[in-house]
């Protein structure tokens, strides 16, 4: 197999996790690609609707820092393409995610690594939902709670949602729970409240100010954290704050950390109805899981404001997808695909990147190769192999799923454990694989 963006963007995601332990973010993997197809920072920055100075001061010279260190050799825009192809061809791909899967059992840690990120280069509109949020959104105190499995793409949602916001005056800011070191952060509440504030400080553009503000000793760390909040971060500015919590399922492993976390977040909610300063806040909780963890209902943040539940394309926006990248959009020619995969976003974007950039591959041709390790969901397809294998009752499960012609009913756990990683999708009370390429390529291994 030839060496390719996706080849590409899992070998840098291998090397930052090595060594920065978190994995790409998905402005990190629009630079790359848009650097694979040699655009400028400018063409970059426009067609996904960012400052050129933000891509090109910020975005750009970090990642390409990151990787120079992750790798151990100089990495620039010119010359990465040869820096991962080199290492991608001294590593095999087993061996590089069998030797950094040492996962634990729980069902809230162990989950696929996931290196692949939905980053397409057409924005598909999936209307209402963004003009939804946003007008949500615009109102005092809002908060708004977006969920669907891995690979749906909800950053994409969510950044598009924050874009017009910004064009609305608002102070925008969003940090992923990736970011933590679980090792670290999510050991103690005050460690992780604090790493809370310090990166949302930096995500506004705001000097680190906790010194002044933190007495976990008198006040108590939710105190401090809230006053953080109100006396310097609302404070720091006249317009709205709009703040996205992504992946905030990966807290639900941690007991200790999140009965605290989301009842401070209820509270902040609550605030917004008799205090102004809290009507500053807005709020955009992200998660690929239901929420099956105990919450007292009136501490709870997921059963309040507006809730989002991303589903597959549609056939209009597949063939709206089709058509932007250059390929026919009657159900013709797109049948044999949806019937494969569905409307699943990211193997749609993976099938329409493939055929776009080899002119030469016909459709009948990538679909003959699709469910097999020769198939350009290879990668994708052994991450969830080997999630599998890690988890025999689980994989024993989703076996007779595939094997099985109609709906399963399993054990309410391992149903959740296979919808949250996208494998299976909910018919009533029982599942059923997310698509055939899931039945077929697990059927034979």
């Amino acid at each position: 197999m030839t060496f390719d963006i996706d080849d590409a963007i899992q070998m840098a995601n291998q090397a930052i996790s090595r060594s920065a332990h978190r994995s790409l973010t998905d402005v990190e993997v629009i630079v790359l690609k848009g650097a694979w197809q040699r655009q400028d920072y400018d063409e970059i920055a426009a067609k996904h609707q960012y400052s050129t100075s933000y891509i090109s001061q910020d975005v750009a010279p970090k990642l390409w820092r990151l990787l120079t260190k992750s790798l151990g050799e100089k990495v620039k825009k010119n010359n990465f393409k040869q820096v991962l192809e080199q290492h991608w061809k001294q590593h095999q791909f087993f061996d590089a995610s069998l030797n950094s899967s040492s996962q634990s059992q729980n069902p809230y840690l162990s989950r696929p690594k996931q290196f692949q990120s939905f980053a397409p280069d057409y924005y598909v509109e999936r209307s209402p939902l963004e003009t939804t949020c946003s007008q949500t959104l615009l109102q005092p105190g809002a908060l708004v709670r977006i969920k669907a499995p891995s690979l749906m793409g909800k950053t994409l949602l969510v950044n598009r949602v924050l874009a017009e916001l910004a064009t609305q005056g608002y102070r925008t800011a969003s940090l992923s729970f990736k970011l933590a070191d679980s090792k670290i952060h999510f050991t103690h509440l005050d460690k992780f409240l604090r790493w809370f504030c310090i990166n949302l400080s930096r995500e506004l553009g705001l000097p680190n100010a906790l010194d002044e503000y933190w007495d976990e000793e008198d006040m108590g760390s939710k105190v401090s954290c809230t006053t953080y909040f109100e006396d310097y971060l609302l404070a720091s500015g006249n317009n709205p704050i709009a703040l996205c919590l992504d992946d905030v399922h990966l807290l639900f492993a941690y007991p200790e950390i999140y009965e605290d976390f989301f009842g401070l977040l209820r509270s902040w909610y609550e605030k917004a109805r008799s205090r102004k300063r809290w009507q500053l806040l807005r709020l955009i909780i992200v998660h690929s899981t239901d929420v099956y963890i105990r919450l007292n209902i009136n501490q709870s943040p997921f059963n309040v404001g507006l809730p989002i539940e991303l589903a597959d394309f549609t056939l209009e926006q597949i063939q709206e997808f089709a058509q932007n990248y250059g390929l026919k959009p009657d159900l013709s020619y797109l049948q044999p695909l949806i019937n494969m995969i569905g409307g699943h976003p990211y193997l749609v974007e993976r099938a329409f990147t493939h055929l776009k950039n080899d002119p030469n591959m016909t459709l009948e041709q990538l679909l003959a190769t699709a469910p097999t390790d020769a198939g350009i969901y290879a990668s994708h397809l052994r991450e969830n192999w080997l999630y599998l294998q890690s988890h025999p009752q689980l994989a024993e499960a989703f076996k007779t799923v595939v094997t099985t012609k109609t709906p399963v009913q399993l054990e309410p756990m391992q149903a959740y454990q296979l919808h949250s990683i996208g494998l299976v999708k909910r018919s009533g009370n029982k599942v059923e694989p997310r698509c055939d390429l899931y039945r077929q390529y697990f059927c034979n291994h």
